[in-house]
């Protein structure tokens, strides 16, 4: 099929999000979740005692996926409402169970469950792709638990660290998100079927006043669909924090998408570590020798798009008036799956990337080595003391010369001479020999190399051990 060139494509479908989330907002899945909650509505009335047949409920199940859409595309034409339209061309289908088709519903039986019903697949999917992502830097983190790299505050040269230690930095905000993510999903129930403002007022007369059947309702309806319960109370709709509740995780997954892009970024201007690069990819249309990040650069641009999508639910949940307003409709249609889209390209090309780091140890050594002797002045300073120097003078005189080194690189670009200024300085009574062994790099890193073996094995090993059906994800990368 030749691409129409013609309409509008949103990138998250044409370049960023996989078939699968895809999918899962599509309208098939969408239309075939309705007639779901419409054959779990009927079946529950006929459990309960309305006059329901076993051959009405079979003609519904007959036809539950195979939706014909031309019928009501050319019904909501007419009669303006989505779901009526699809209630008339499932009528058309099945010709005996068109009478009890949506009984005692209101739109939003259809409407509000199955946007719960894609949240929650969404967010499972996004779970998966997530574990994924944790399983790569896990492995990347053990790899290179024990070589040394400079660490930085405020991006000034630090106390070294390991690029395993840094790792685990990356992992352990996923680890929150991943959190954050399944307490969200336990908590996400059905809305059911409650009526036009939450009273079930319909059902009242259905059921000639039989409370005690009523209240049997939403708890079937939630088992045919797999959840384990139905909220308690609400309007028409279910409350539409719920949707800010779910953004909210993806928010939370974008911003440690965005830290680790930013990351990489850096190191990769370092020539520390890259992302993966193509044999044939092009870095810039006039500078043909770069490099560019554009896969950090890309999930640092989705993540902002997320981030700011949080305001839409909660402008929707904040102005929504009594017990509805219709001003969330077109809102939702675009926050609620865009969002996801983005996330699961987001976390796709994370998985990419994680998972072809290249690391340049060489590059790390020398930068680490070109500050290291301003970090091992503290302990020059005790050798010396322990060889009979003076510590107040000595720590002057390490002061004096870290600034003159300093002035040195600074200003007349020379290499970092402080060892030789030191050994030059008969004060410290040390030997070129021993100054040298100050200058081990893995003296400096504490306990990054056990730190990170801790942390794998006693925090995310169990987590990927439980989700261990889901990993071995590959990354596709459409652009």
């Amino acid at each position: 099929m030749a691409t129409d060139y013609t309409r509008y494509i949103s990138p998250l479908s044409e370049r960023y999000a996989s078939e699968e989330m895809q999918y899962i907002f599509s309208r098939e899945k969408k239309f075939r979740t309705w007639r779901k909650l419409w054959i779990a509505l009927a079946e529950t009335e006929r459990e309960l005692g309305l006059p329901i047949t076993e051959e009405q409920i079979q003609e519904l199940r007959s036809h539950a996926e195979d939706i014909n859409y031309k019928e009501a595309e050319a019904r909501e034409k007419v009669v303006r409402h989505d779901v009526m339209s699809h209630i008339y061309a499932y009528g058309l289908q099945c010709p005996k169970a068109k009478g009890i088709i949506h009984l005692g519903a209101t739109s939003c039986y259809v409407g509000d469950n199955t946007d719960l019903i894609l949240m929650t697949e969404a967010l499972r999917l996004v779970r998966t792709r997530l574990v994924n992502v944790i399983a790569k830097l896990a492995s990347f983190a053990q790899r290179y638990r024990e070589l040394p790299t400079l660490a930085f505050t405020h991006f000034q040269p630090a106390q070294p660290t390991t690029v395993g230690k840094r790792a685990t930095l990356w992992i352990n905000e996923l680890m929150l998100d991943l959190e954050d993510l399944n307490h969200c999903l336990s908590t996400i129930k059905l809305l059911g079927c409650k009526g036009t403002t939450g009273t079930q007022a319909s059902f009242q007369e259905l059921f000639d006043g039989d409370s005690e059947k009523i209240r049997k309702i939403d708890p079937m309806i939630a088992e045919k669909m797999g959840f384990s319960a139905c909220v308690p109370v609400s309007g028409q709709t279910y409350s539409r924090k719920t949707d800010t509740r779910v953004l909210n995780v993806l928010a939370g997954i974008a911003q440690s998408a965005h830290k680790f892009s930013n990351d990489i970024r850096l190191l990769q201007h370092l020539k520390e570590i890259e992302e993966p690069f193509e044999k044939t990819q092009i870095g810039s249309s006039a500078m043909a020798y770069k490099r560019n990040p554009m896969r950090c650069e890309r999930m640092a641009s989705l993540a902002d798009y997320v981030m700011s999508d949080v305001m839409n639910p909660m402008l929707v949940a904040s102005t929504q008036w009594f017990e509805r307003t219709l001003d969330d409709s077109a809102n939702k249609r675009l926050s609620v799956p865009e969002g996801f889209l983005a996330v699961d390209g987001i976390l796709q090309l994370y998985l990419n990337v994680a998972d072809g780091l290249v690391v340049y140890p060489r590059v790390i050594e020398k930068r680490l080595m070109a500050e290291l002797p301003f970090m091992a002045t503290e302990n020059i300073m005790m050798d010396a003391v322990k060889a009979g120097g003076d510590r107040q003078e000595l720590h002057e005189k390490i002061r004096r010369l870290s600034m003159e080194a300093g002035r040195s690189i600074k200003e007349e670009g020379k290499e970092n001479d402080l060892l030789e200024r030191i050994a030059a300085d008969p004060a410290f009574k040390l030997p070129p020999e021993a100054l040298k062994k100050t200058l081990e790099p893995k003296r400096y890193i504490g306990r990054s190399g056990e730190q990170v073996e801790e942390y794998l094995r006693e925090v995310v090993d169990p987590v990927l051990k439980e989700y261990q059906a889901v990993l071995g994800e590959k990354a596709e990368i459409q652009v």
